[in-house]
């Protein structure tokens, strides 16, 4: 049974500055997008469509905008909307805590709908383009989740080699819990960018990669739920629902991959 190492969740200061890991690793998820963004957009189906270095840092700004909007709003919403509704101006108050992966993808999709609208592009040729760099960025935000010793998972057997005491949770009896942050960063982080990246590298029907990274990560978040400990102001909501609340908003995310590619396929079989 291991223990976690209990990271100093400031990686450095600088005079009254301090520079947290979290946000080094949004930083570090920004990066990697813009890298891999990069090397998609060099790739022969997406020069010919006129996709430059340019438009991935355009898409990125927009994308960075949802990110931080949509989690946060969708964090309010989704997770503690009476709170919210009665203290709103804390509804701003980021440095507090409080992001929603589901929000921030609606905020992204949002972001993109209103990039391809001022560039002529289709909702699914832009969103097809970045699907394969994103789950890098959840790899790096989930690392960040590990370090700060926050979302640790369920009570784990002592028995499971790593199996992990997280003192952020003040267990009493010093459960040892599965570490369920480093189960996120492994399933929607690295396999599903393999996954992606390996689908996307032959040109595919607009909208089937869209589907496949929706359908991807709705599954794995899904499965992740099952070891991942829910947040105590939502542990009464998932005893009698069955489910978590990041369960059930994966639910859309599945059905709507599953419809997307299918309706992909279908569109790219039609005769032109």
């Amino acid at each position: 049974m291991l223990v976690h190492p209990q990271f100093d969740p400031i990686a450095l200061r600088l005079g009254p500055v301090a520079v947290h890991w979290y946000g080094i690793t949004y930083l570090i998820a920004f990066g990697l997008f813009l890298w891999l963004a990069g090397k998609r957009a060099r790739m022969p189906q997406h020069t010919a469509v006129g996709w430059t270095k340019p438009d991935v840092d355009d898409v990125l700004f927009y994308g960075v905008l949802g990110v931080v909007l949509g989690g946060r709003l969708g964090y309010c919403l989704f997770y503690k909307p009476d709170y919210y509704i009665s203290h709103l101006t804390e509804v701003f108050a980021v440095w507090k805590g409080g992001m929603s992966f589901h929000g921030g993808l609606l905020g992204v999709l949002f972001a993109l709908w209103l990039f391809g609208r001022k560039r002529g592009r289709s909702f699914f040729e832009v969103s097809d383009l970045i699907a394969p760099c994103v789950p890098t960025g959840i790899m790096a935000v989930r690392l960040g989740n590990f370090i700060n010793g926050e979302l640790w998972g369920r009570q784990a057997p002592a028995d499971l080699p790593w199996a992990m005491v997280f003192p952020q949770a003040n267990d009493l009896a010093g459960f040892a819990r599965h570490p369920s942050q480093l189960y996120q960063a492994a399933g929607e982080g690295l396999l599903l960018f393999i996954v992606l990246w390996l689908y996307a590298r032959k040109p595919r029907a607009t909208g089937q990669i869209s589907g496949i990274f929706m359908l991807g990560y709705g599954v794995l978040r899904f499965a992740a739920e099952y070891f991942r400990e829910p947040d105590d102001f939502l542990k009464e909501f998932a005893v009698r629902t069955g489910l978590s609340m990041g369960q059930w908003l994966c639910v859309p995310m599945i059905l709507g991959g599953l419809a997307i590619f299918a309706w992909a396929s279908k569109r790219n079989q039609r005769p032109a």
